[in-house]
């Protein structure tokens, strides 16, 4: 006996598997920054180079060092950037009211000068780093990248400068001191008078030596220091205390 043969239900189309949705990749959280600068230039341009760098964030402005303490204090930002030379309140003075309020911000000093001096005291203070203005603008994103991080960023010329010649080291503290660096006491004086403005023969007239021993006792201090102006000078007696303070906002 013939039987029908049974037709095959149709195959149900296989359902296309629902699509996925898309997981959000979190976006990394910016880096805030507070610039410090008294002149309105140097911010805008320090503002350009950073607005480029889409992790970092400009959170505020301050134009001398006072301000920069006020608003640390009230935008709690990642890194400071901190101009040395300001009035009202110098950026040294300003970076150590900062940290003694909130240790955990990270300043970045900058400045036109860079010797041995200004960066021993500025580590001193607990700055995260020291950029030279002249280099700035081309190494500020990588140096807020870096100090962010926890590392120290120190201009490439500073840099160099620490690893030969006058070698530095940190002290239990975690400062920065120059290796083997010690004055006479002849040498002292004569970098303290130097530093006050006199000339070789009135120092000279002071010690009771002829001025080519002023001469070199200063030309010595000065190789040992790693100094090459007078100014220079004048910026080490102020940050070691060899001179009084009178003239520091003038200077820093």
């Amino acid at each position: 006996m013939l039987t029908r043969a049974r037709k095959k239900a149709p195959l149900s189309p296989k359902k296309a598997p629902l699509p996925q949705a898309k997981r959000k990749t979190p976006l990394a959280k910016p880096i805030t920054v507070l610039l410090t600068d008294d002149h309105a230039l140097v911010r805008q341009g320090m503002r350009k180079v950073l607005m480029a760098d889409a992790l970092i964030k400009i959170v505020g402005e301050a134009r001398n060092g006072r301000e920069a303490v006020k608003m640390a204090r009230a935008l709690r930002p990642d890194v400071i950037l901190m101009d040395i030379a300001m009035p009202v309140l110098n950026g040294l003075e300003a970076t150590r009211q900062i940290l003694a309020a909130n240790p955990q911000a990270r300043v970045l000093m900058l400045s036109a000068y860079s010797d041995d001096a200004y960066i021993e005291r500025m580590s001193a203070i607990g700055a995260a780093g020291f950029l030279e203005k002249t280099t700035a603008s081309e190494l500020l994103p990588q140096a807020v990248r870096a100090v962010k991080q926890g590392q120290l960023f120190f201009s490439p010329a500073i840099s160099r400068r620490m690893v030969r010649g006058k070698n530095w080291s940190q002290d239990s503290g975690g400062a920065l001191k120059p290796d083997g660096v010690s004055l006479t006491a002849r040498e002292t004086k004569v970098v303290q008078l130097a530093a006050e403005g006199l000339g070789n023969l009135q120092i000279a007239a002071i010690l009771g030596i002829n001025s080519k021993g002023v001469g070199k006792h200063r030309l010595q201090a000065m190789d040992k220091l790693n100094l090459h102006e007078t100014a220079d000078l004048t910026r080490y007696a102020l940050a070691r205390g060899i001179i009084e303070n009178r003239v520091e906002l003038k200077i820093v």
